[in-house]
């Protein structure tokens, strides 16, 4: 905020989604878009600038008030059938960072093809002379209250009742952000116990990023602890991701919640119809995949394209090991509020089915089902020397990686090579810094420590 994030490139973006989205339907019809925020630093002054520019184009502004998480503005734009939503977010990043999240009519992140043409529509408003943005006197700014339309969707998906039968005792972490009053709101009204940390407001999250990793959910541990909970649950700032921490303390990788989630979805729901993944998530959902004979689509990096699969409903549940992940009949979003009630319901559900009480015993009992799998995901700096070298070394298709047969080049993003054994290792240049991606995962610790060092070096190797 301040360097890239400006109120000038703003107003830019917002003249450039407020052309794209008139230009969608005739202008005889109503358009209304949905601005929400998270509640980061002057989020509400670029919701005000958000619809002082959509009014200008003829567009109604539905406003959301309070802070609100990205499902639940996705929720509503398809509620409510709006052209779309602007959000201001910046997600799990720190607290200097803000963006702008676009939402098409159908609740789903745009796809490529949706923000090329706002950049089209962008370029479109810079040529035009400078002009102070008039308001339509049609398109009167109306206020939206989102909450409960989207806490009694969360009602009608999740078993709370088992939650409450199993007497669970939940800890809740919103990490200052959206989904404060959310999680742990319909947790007490269902009668759940529940104890909640960092509820209140604060721009600058702690002084770290708002992002439900290992090291910032030290304080949900404390609350666990004090308030005997069986599980803790967190999400992110604007609660499309989440963070799961087992009675014990420890932190249970987004990775193996996908699986969890995937198999607990198919055992209860009886949901066959298919699972997606990005790529560099776990190798477990293919492994339960096969196991359960269920299609399995493997998308690239991004989870709009798993929000297409839910739309088609494609898919039971479809994740990514970056902590995002939804399910059928849902938002084509990622809903990190969904995630951790629906791992508490797995965990009641299976504790009064006398199965394996912590998620911890649950992810063994699933390695003993389909085999064991540890993921990491690392970033590895590059000199632009290492960069340039390494763009053109990974369009080759090597045959053999660290010793060991390469078994299949997988080109859905990146590049990923998949062993003999089925460990495997992924490559993805970042976009936005001077690093490459590697995501390794090998059968066993000591075996995905042996495939980190071999990636580094076929990086490093001219």
């Amino acid at each position: 905020m301040g360097d890239d994030f400006t109120v000038a490139n703003v107003r830019r973006a917002v003249h450039g989604i407020a052309r794209y989205v008139v230009s969608q339907k005739p202008r005889k019809e109503k358009h209304r878009v949905i601005v929400g925020r998270d509640p980061r630093f002057l989020g509400e002054t670029f919701v005000e600038l958000a619809q002082e520019i959509l009014q200008s184009h003829g567009v109604t502004p539905l406003v959301v008030p309070e802070p609100a998480p990205t499902p639940t503005i996705a929720y509503e734009v398809i509620r409510v059938q709006s052209d779309g939503a602007i959000n201001f977010t910046a997600s799990h990043n720190p607290p200097e960072y803000n963006g702008i999240k676009f939402s098409t009519p159908d609740g789903a992140p745009a796809l490529p093809d949706v923000t090329t043409k706002i950049e089209a529509a962008i370029a479109e408003f810079d040529s035009l002379p400078a002009q102070p943005a008039k308001a339509d006197a049609k398109a009167v700014a109306e206020s939206v209250e989102v909450k409960t339309a989207y806490l009694a969707r969360l009602k009608e998906i999740l078993d709370l009742n088992a939650i409450k039968k199993a007497k669970l005792k939940i800890a809740f972490d919103p990490m200052w952000g959206a989904a404060r009053g959310y999680s742990d709101v319909l947790l007490r009204e269902a009668g759940i116990e529940v104890a909640t940390v960092h509820d209140y407001r604060d721009v600058l999250f702690g002084g770290h990023a708002p992002a439900p990793d290992d090291p910032f959910l030290n304080d949900l541990r404390q609350a666990m602890k004090a308030n005997g909970a069986h599980i803790g649950i967190a999400t992110d700032g604007d609660a499309d991701r989440f963070g799961i921490v087992d009675a014990d303390g420890t932190f249970i990788s987004p990775n193996y919640v996908i699986a969890l989630l995937f198999e607990y979805l198919v055992e209860s729901r009886g949901w066959k119809n298919g699972v997606g993944k990005s790529v560099v998530t776990t190798n477990l959902i293919n492994a339960l995949a096969k196991h359960y004979g269920i299609q399995l689509y493997e998308t690239p990096v991004g989870f709009k394209y798993i929000g297409e699969l839910i739309k088609e409903d494609k898919i039971a549940i479809g994740g990514e090991e970056s902590a995002g992940l939804s399910i059928r009949h849902h938002v084509p979003e990622k809903d990190g509020v969904l995630a951790g009630l629906l791992c508490c319901e797995m965990l009641a559900a299976r504790s009064l089915a006398g199965q394996p009480a912590s998620l911890g015993q649950q992810l063994q009992k699933l390695f003993v089902k389909v085999g064991s799998f540890y993921p990491l995901r690392e970033n590895f700096p590059l000199t632009e020397d290492v960069k340039a070298k390494l763009t053109s070394k990974l369009r080759e298709e090597p045959h053999e990686f660290g010793g060991r047969k390469v078994a299949e080049v997988v080109r859905t993003d990146g590049l990923k090579l998949v062993l003999e054994d089925g460990s495997w290792v992924c490559f993805r240049l970042s976009g936005t810094e001077p690093v490459v991606r590697i995501y390794s995962e090998g059968r066993s610790t000591e075996d995905v420590q042996k495939l980190s060092a071999a990636a580094k070096d076929w990086v490093l190797r001219h």
